[in-house]
């Protein structure tokens, strides 16, 4: 196998698996919703790995693995009647909900999946690699752009067109109090921290789970019900 093959292989693997979860759930489902818009993500990290356009492309694709299964292990719970993570349980309790609309489900999942799960998997990638996470900043960087651009295109293809400003009146207040960029700050700042507690036992376990309640609360702000 060459070695781009050996490396895409695993994002391939997680891609498909995504592939598969969209097929199975309906079109209007909040789970369904951040799956088209992450799935966006991970095959454009796939094709860049593929074309060499990462400096460190074992880094990037160890990172965009170990990112991805967080997601997928929270929908395997959630579909085993397991609690997923904190910040995902308002996704996957209002996914059904005629009030919210698929910006919010979008956002809400990007919300849960950066600012939790790509902190611990920063924190994961450099365990397996056995490097620092100042190692992984450039990928780090190079996956946030990605989810940035995306996220401009989901508002723009997502946001009610200026007919339904009974709609977008709340829902520009409601979204403009969140921000990807500063999302990425404090995900970045996070998992530095974690780093440095990996030895600490239980400080390190409290601060998980007081970043895992943290982002949950956002994102049920997120996923606030609007009227029609």
């Amino acid at each position: 196998m060459a070695q781009s093959e050996h490396l895409t292989a695993p994002v391939d693997a997680v891609v498909s698996r995504m592939r598969a979860l969209g097929a199975e759930l309906p079109e209007r489902d909040g789970i369904a919703v951040f799956n088209r818009v992450y799935l966006a993500v991970t095959e454009e990290v796939g094709r860049r790995l593929h074309a060499g356009e990462f400096t460190d492309p074992r880094a990037a694709a160890a990172l965009d693995v170990r990112f991805a299964e967080r997601y997928l292990a929270a929908v395997d719970a959630a579909a085993a009647d397991r609690r997923p993570p904190a910040c995902w349980r308002p996704l996957f309790q209002l996914r059904r909900h005629p009030g919210v609309r698929p910006l919010q489900f979008a956002l809400a999942g990007i919300n849960a999946h950066i600012g939790h799960d790509l902190a611990l998997a920063v924190v994961d990638t450099c365990r397996a690699l056995g490097c620092e996470p100042a190692d992984l900043e450039d990928e780090f960087d190079r996956v946030g752009n990605l989810l940035t651009a995306l996220e401009e295109r989901v508002r723009e293809e997502l946001m009610p067109g200026p007919d339904l400003l009974q709609i977008a009146d709340p829902l520009t207040h409601l979204l403009g109090s969140w921000s990807l960029e500063r999302a990425r700050e404090a995900t970045w700042a996070a998992a530095r921290a974690l780093w440095a507690l990996r030895h600490c036992g239980d400080v390190a376990e409290e601060f998980t789970e007081r970043l895992d309640a943290a982002v949950g609360f956002a994102g049920r702000m997120l996923l606030t019900p609007l009227p029609d």
